[in-house]
């Protein structure tokens, strides 16, 4: 699935690297918190989360992942839209909660 779909599926805004919209993913994870992400993702491209702090996007980079989806109308800080913007990751924000973006995103193809 391409990002931009995600982002139509969403109905999504886009807060930076809309360059990388067209870029492919296979997987995401939806979760709060990011020791669980570390110890239990592996080879996951979206991550979608509620925890609004720049240890998501550490944690992505770290990851290798493309993309972070901040669910529940949740806003980047500027601080944290610069770290991601650096690493070429794509952050969208939308006002869905995360069980129904992880399941929306589920239903149409993405593991």
């Amino acid at each position: 699935m391409k990002i931009s779909q995600m982002q139509k599926l969403l109905d999504a805004e886009v807060v930076c690297c809309e360059e990388n919209l067209e870029e492919e993913v296979f997987s995401a994870c939806g979760c709060d918190l990011m020791s669980d992400v570390l110890a239990y993702v592996k080879d996951q491209a979206v991550l979608l989360t509620g925890l609004v702090n720049p240890q998501v996007i550490r944690t992505a980079v770290m990851m290798d992942m493309k993309c972070i989806v901040f669910v529940r109308s949740k806003m980047p800080t500027d601080e944290m839209t610069e770290l991601a913007r650096e690493s070429g990751i794509v952050v969208m924000q939308c006002d869905k909660r995360l069980y129904e973006a992880c399941g929306l995103l589920y239903s149409n193809g993405l593991s």
